[in-house]
């Protein structure tokens, strides 16, 4: 029930997101959206650090509490998931404000981010607090509530974003992409009000109990600090490798706003139909995680195997299915989503890599539900080091056909060392 459900509602909210993501390319053209994406990369890493690995400390704590049925321990675990969540949501929030201008100016090495990255700066201690709730819901199998917050969210998002793009001057990237920071904050706002909401009603009857045994704040830090300093890691690279790709294309030859228009096409446009599909292995991706967990709790190994095995198989025959739809129509589909034969295009390229990704996706599930995210975070962090090191080397010789082959490579060793490590884990 809550795979169908958080399926359903993921394809709802993906639906709605790639329709925003092709009317605002329209509205801001293609440099527009990779100077959206270069924000965005940068915003993705304070995220990280606001985040701090709260949001997986909550479901596994919340998980082992009702594996060993202590019920009592939840109310508990979740003050301390919501302390952590504003000491470093509200440390995210001085340092992106403070230094809006220096990572504007020097990092991105664009101006015109710089009121973005201001704006950006107070959506961190909501994002952060937001996802320690969404952790616990996760873990008690409510993840409807979550999902409506996110649904609603999406909805206000993009009317906000409507709204303020309207009073913004067409042509003007810099307004325009504030515009937009503007109404995904004021979005994050909304999201935050509704999930206390939830969270405060939901813990409404639960009851107390003693605590001072388990060892709560310890065992908090000992997931979550561990599992922020490889995020931090891995989140740092990510977004210095998307920093480089415009530098790498105009060192190929590409003008300024060529080499934003390429990078817009692939991250900001290809990428969002590709990822459109998987919002079902998305679904099972996340809600393996505390069922894996509780499984773990009472040694039940024969059915963690049978579990893992058929969610692999049936995950790799979807993404196969939805691999050849998408390599068949991709021109057809570069032009009736953003009228560009040039997003068609880098579609056909990409569409052999689908199976790989979606099943990564599974197996990253898979090894985080087993007590495994150091594993993962070290595959993620070694994928990104690795994916700098590429576009610093690759990029400027090579430019976009470069960048494609650079994708493929940093997506089949990632897949390939997650799966070497859940065949061991389990025995598979």
């Amino acid at each position: 029930m809550n795979t169908a459900l958080l399926t359903g509602s993921s394809l709802v909210m993906s639906l709605i997101s790639m329709s925003f993501q092709v009317w605002l390319a329209g509205r801001i053209g293609s440099a527009g959206i990779g100077l959206y994406q270069l924000v965005v990369s940068v915003s993705f890493l304070c995220t990280t650090f606001a985040i701090s690995g709260v949001r997986f400390a909550a479901t596994r704590l919340v998980s082992e509490e009702l594996g060993h049925e202590r019920a009592h321990g939840i109310s508990a675990a979740m003050r301390r998931c919501f302390a952590y969540s504003l000491i470093f949501g509200t440390a995210a929030f001085f340092l992106l404000r403070s230094g809006a201008e220096t990572i504007g100016f020097l990092w991105i090495g664009d101006a015109r981010t710089v009121r973005s990255l201001r704006i950006m700066a107070y959506a961190m201690p909501m994002v952060s607090l937001c996802s320690a709730i969404s952790g616990y819901f996760t873990a008690c199998g409510r993840v409807w509530k979550p999902t409506l917050v996110h649904l609603f969210e999406q909805i206000i998002t993009i009317a906000l974003v409507a709204f303020f793009l309207a009073h913004s001057p067409a042509g003007d990237i810099e307004k325009n992409c504030s515009a937009v920071m503007l109404g995904t904050v004021c979005g994050d706002a909304i999201s935050l009000v509704m999930m206390l909401l939830f969270y405060f009603t939901d813990r409404g009857r639960s009851k107390g109990g003693e605590v001072t045994e388990l060892r709560l704040t310890s065992r908090m830090l000992h997931i979550a600090l561990p599992l922020a300093f490889s995020a931090y890691a891995r989140s740092a690279l990510s977004t210095l490798e998307h920093l480089l790709v415009p530098r790498g294309l105009k060192s190929a030859g590409f003008s300024a706003d060529r080499a934003l228009s390429g990078y817009g096409t692939i991250q900001g446009m290809v990428m969002p139909i590709i990822s459109f599909p998987a919002c079902f292995l998305m679904a099972l991706s996340e809600l393996i995680i505390p069922e894996l967990t509780e499984a773990q709790m009472r040694s039940e190994r024969e059915e963690i195997r049978k579990t893992v095995a058929g969610l692999l198989k049936k995950g790799g025959g979807y993404s196969l299915a939805v691999a050849l739809v998408i390599f068949i129509f991709a021109d057809k589909l570069g032009i009736a989503v953003y009228s560009s034969p040039e997003a068609g295009h880098f579609l056909r390229l990409l569409a052999p890599l689908i199976p790989i990704m979606y099943t990564d996706m599974l197996c990253d599930g898979c090894l985080k539900g087993l007590g495994q995210q150091m594993w993962n975070m070290g595959i993620n962090v070694l994928d990104a080091l690795l994916g700098v090191v590429l576009v610093w080397r690759v990029l400027p010789a090579y430019a976009l056909t470069g960048y494609i082959c650079i994708i493929y490579f940093n997506e089949c060793l990632n897949f390939a060392l997650s799966m070497l490590r859940l065949r061991k884990v389990i025995r598979l």
